[in-house]
């Protein structure tokens, strides 16, 4: 009699052993997927904390330009402003002497500043066209400085001051904020768009005069000024044509005095 016998621990053994490789199959399956390359994360990363700091440093700067107050009035400079009264012509002269008393007399410390106000202006001259400083007040100095009777004294006693301008009694009267800011200017706030500045044309001619046309078709003929724009740096000449008197439209710089 044959007796067979089974081993029920192999079967056991059998069935983990499929179960094991099911599991497994189910882990190459996952394996199989693309797997993120540590060095690819690690770049990304630093990308993205560049683009951080070139997006913080951007407002800073935009932050520095927005807040960044505007430098002083003149106004606003220790003292007050004068107008001082000059001989004609002898400004820069007049300068150059207060300057050399203020530094004898030993008063930098009340008499601060002497400017002579300036500006560009265009020039027609001789048919050529130039820009040139020139004062915007002729015969007139601006002092800055502390009043009191040494300080004006050492200003009205200068040789070519004549006086101050605005007397009070005996006082003399210091410019306004506006004033201040009109003649000399106000600074603009440190990054702010520049301001193409301004040039005012200068003309030397009066309507009604006579003058003679230098350049273009109408050259050597004579006429009398009707029109001056000095915004546009035109003027209209009545030039006689043909027995008729014709407003020409010229630039400053085409005429010439007869």
């Amino acid at each position: 009699m044959a007796i067979e016998f089974t081993n029920s621990t192999e079967n056991e053994t059998d069935s983990e052993t499929a179960a094991i490789l099911d599991v497994l199959g189910a882990s190459t399956e996952v394996a199989s997927e693309p797997i993120v390359d540590p060095a690819s994360v690690l770049e990304v990363e630093e990308v993205a904390a560049e683009i951080v700091e070139e997006l913080v440093e951007a407002e800073e700067i935009v932050d520095e330009v927005v807040l960044t107050p505007a430098e002083p009035s003149p106004f606003d400079r220790e003292g007050d402003w004068y107008v001082v009264h000059t001989y004609a012509g002898y400004e820069n002269k007049v300068k150059s002497n207060l300057m050399n008393r203020i530094r004898s007399m030993h008063v930098e410390e009340r008499i601060f500043e002497v400017t002579i106000p300036m500006e560009d202006v265009i020039e027609f001259k001789a048919g050529s066209r130039r820009v040139v400083p020139k004062k915007v007040f002729p015969g007139y100095l601006l002092v800055r400085m502390d009043y009191d009777i040494d300080s004006w004294r050492v200003v009205r006693d200068t040789p070519g001051v004549t006086g101050f301008v605005g007397q009070n009694g005996p006082r003399p009267l210091p410019l306004s904020r506006s004033e201040v800011e009109d003649i000399l200017g106000v600074a603009k706030p440190e990054g702010a768009a520049p301001v193409e500045k301004k040039v005012r044309p200068r003309f030397e001619f009066e309507e009604g005069e006579q003058v003679r046309v230098t350049t273009g078709p109408f050259a050597d003929f004579n006429g009398a000024i009707s029109e001056i724009d000095v915004d546009r740096s035109k003027i209209k000449v009545l030039v006689n044509i043909f027995g008729r008197e014709t407003p020409v439209e010229l630039e400053f710089g085409q005429v010439a005095k007869l």
